[in-house]
């Protein structure tokens, strides 16, 4: 977000050059890629994002697509993976089914996806970040947060330089676009990245959050997906300024956990830090037995207690994951891995103990087991994990006694706090 004040100092982010007085092009270049903010020098974090990441590598790849819209999908009876700008303009989006895209854009040129050169593309772009900070922590292929408070002395500029810089370096040697938001926290900075696209860099200050958040929709928040604005909606909520005039506790009680993500967010309170999480692929934890096990009864509680350390890390390392995988070794060592993928990522101990039950009760059928493991793969950033549940209406209640546990053992230690399923279990 840049401001209109014709005080204020920026620079071109074309030609570099430093502009003292806002105008509309730069004195040198001419350009009218001008960056203005009153903390533009101050923050440090940033997310980066590649513009519509697939089609743009295929436009670069074949220059006779450049001026044609692009749709990276699998087939006439699969679904748009991603498109590019000229196809959103017909109004294609991802996941739409392939069919309703190509009766919005029936011109379209559909490609299917290539993973293993859009991956290669996409080390290539992470190696260039890890040049800015060793402070990368990728979201996904295509984009990732940056940390770059105390690279000013070996770079010789500051942050919002640093960038622009980074910006016209991966235009020149890679040949894609990318989009850059920078902010003081992680939330503004993946909202300003969006703002602009494609080749937008967008500033939202500290200063000016909590206005620049009030008139835009719930929506804005991570986590606040259809079916969870649905309920919102249905309570009158519509926009984040009435979610700033609302109470801490009043949101908790109507929404759980994820009222207190509603209250912090909608005020641009957000303390998570860049994590290096990308070397990490899956986080889990695993027990073997003295004796080889093989009722259910006795598994469920070793089950729960390695689904609690499992949850414990994931929430230390602000992480969450989308896969549950069950790993049992039987008695004559040979393993069985059973894996689920959720709807949505989590990291409450509750929701992976519960898919790991379900998976694990196809296998106690009288075999013996030496060996237990839970875990998740598939890591993600938590904003979107655990959503509110609106099927199961108790898993709510569920997660916001999980929290309550949490804060238990934080201050009195792990033994602080048995639950139904481990208490009297001996097996640690």
């Amino acid at each position: 977000m840049t401001s209109s004040t014709d005080t204020l100092s920026g620079f071109c982010r074309d030609c570099l050059t430093e502009q003292n007085v806002e105008t509309r092009r730069c004195r040198k270049c001419g350009s009218p890629r001008l960056l203005y903010h009153r903390e533009l020098y101050d923050l440090t974090l940033a997310h980066i994002d590649c513009d519509a990441f697939y089609a743009t590598i295929e436009k670069r790849d074949n220059p006779e697509l450049a001026d044609k819209p692009v749709i990276i999908g699998g087939g006439k009876r699969g679904v748009v993976s991603t498109a590019c700008y000229i196809a959103r303009i017909s109004g294609v989006r991802s996941a739409m089914p392939m069919f309703k895209a190509l009766e919005l854009c029936p011109n379209a040129v559909v490609i299917r996806p290539d993973m293993e050169k859009y991956a290669g593309v996409g080390r290539q772009v992470r190696q260039m970040m890890m040049e800015l900070t060793p402070l990368v922590q990728p979201l996904s292929i295509d984009e990732a947060f940056l940390e770059l408070a105390g690279t000013e002395r070996l770079h010789r500029d500051p942050p919002a330089r640093i960038l622009a810089k980074f910006a016209k370096r991966v235009e020149s040697e890679v040949g894609i676009s990318i989009s850059i938001g920078l902010s003081y926290c992680k939330f503004l900075a993946k909202v300003a990245s969006d703002l602009q696209k494609p080749r937008g860099f967008s500033v939202i200050g500290e200063a000016e959050a909590k206005d620049f958040l009030a008139p835009r929709p719930v929506t804005t928040i991570w986590g606040v997906g259809k079916a969870f604005n649905a309920t919102l909606e249905a309570d009158g909520i519509r926009t984040i300024s009435q979610l700033q005039q609302m109470e801490e506790g009043d949101l908790m009680r109507r929404y759980g956990s994820m009222g207190q993500r509603l209250y912090r967010l909608s005020r641009g309170m957000d303390e998570r830090e860049v994590h290096t999480n990308d070397e990490a692929k899956s986080v889990s934890a695993e027990t073997t037995f003295f004796e080889d096990i093989s009722r259910h009864d006795d598994l469920v509680p070793v089950l729960r207690r390695l689904s609690e350390k499992v949850s414990a890390r994931l929430k230390k390392h602000e992480i969450a994951g989308h896969t549950v995988v069950l790993k049992m070794k039987t008695a004559d060592f040979k393993s069985r891995t059973r894996n689920r993928r959720l709807e949505d990522p989590t990291q409450l101990a509750d929701r992976i103990f519960r898919t790991g039950l379900s998976l694990m009760e196809k296998e106690t059928d009288g075999t013996k087991f030496r060996l237990l493991g839970i875990g998740v793969t598939d890591l993600c950033d938590p904003a979107l994990a655990d959503p509110p549940d609106l099927v199961d209406q108790q898993a709510g209640r569920r997660a916001a006694a999980e929290a309550a546990i949490d804060k238990l053992r934080d201050k009195f230690g792990k033994a602080a706090v048995e639950t139904g399923y481990t208490f009297g279990d001996k097996r640690r």
